[in-house]
């Protein structure tokens, strides 16, 4: 069974660094952002082991109208754990999260891998794919909240 609760920021590095930062020095986990009292960090937990984060920034981005936007990051789960739901659950309780801030729009950067899971969640791309240095290709996705 999976329980979802809040963390500490540091907690996130034990999933960051194996999925999204493998052979990086650990201190590359950590995101600008992710000490603010307005960020939210969340993992999901089987048995009291962390094997998936994903992080809330309270984050406006200008190619967007909306006054109250959030930014998921760090999204990720350990591989024996993928395919099984666990993302979903993660970005659903995000969602929900930023429902209960009475936020208009959640946005994020997307690898290029996880685009298709994304759109099964009802995001939407909103400009051409661009490449983050030593990281490899993304797409800005969003989804309008209200």
């Amino acid at each position: 069974m999976i329980t979802i609760r809040e963390i500490d920021f540091t907690t996130t590095f034990a999933v960051r660094h194996p999925v999204l930062r493998e052979g990086k020095p650990i201190e590359t986990c950590f995101f600008e952002g992710d000490d603010l009292p307005t960020t939210q960090h969340f993992g999901a937990f089987v048995n009291k082991k962390i094997i998936g984060v994903v992080s809330v920034y309270q984050n406006k981005k200008s190619t967007f109208n909306a006054d109250k936007q959030y930014q998921i990051r760090g999204m990720a789960v350990l591989d024996v754990f993928q395919k099984k739901g666990i993302g979903e659950q993660l970005v659903l309780h995000c969602e929900q999260y930023i429902l209960e801030q009475n936020a208009e729009l959640i946005w994020f950067n997307a690898r290029e891998s996880a685009v298709g899971f994304y759109e099964k969640l009802n995001y939407q791309k909103s400009e051409a794919p661009f490449l983050i240095q030593d990281i490899g290709w993304h797409s800005v996705m969003y989804k309008k909240m209200v």
